[in-house]
This record gives structure tokens, sequence and C-alpha cells, in this order.
């Protein structure tokens, strides 16, 4: 894994870093980024964006 894949590992949501937490990623529905959620994030349906392409949902 590169620096900059290191570094992006954080929640769109709320920015904690999730290394070695319970945390989810999935590719974001318009652009295929990979999206890192924190489980307290997910857990209470807060609000993302996409870094790249803008795509918010819950």
């Amino acid at each position: 894994m590169s620096q900059s894949q290191k570094q992006r590992r954080k929640c769109v949501s709320c920015g904690i870093n999730i290394s070695g937490t319970n945390a989810a990623s999935f590719k974001c529905p318009d652009c295929g980024q990979t999206i890192y959620r924190c489980a307290k994030c997910r857990k209470q349906s807060n609000l993302y964006e996409c870094p790249d392409c803008g795509f918010m949902g819950p």
C-alpha cells in the first residue's frame, strides 16, 4: 500500500483515521472511487461526499 493510499484511509464523513477499525470501504456509485466510512458514521447514517466527483449519500 502506498503512502497516498494510507493517507486516504480516513472516514469521508468525520475525517478520523480508520486504520485498524471496524470501517467500511465501498466504491462510489457515480465514479468508482473507493470511499471509507467509520462504524460510528455508518451507524448514525451520516451524510458523505465523494472527494472525487461530489456524489452525496447517506
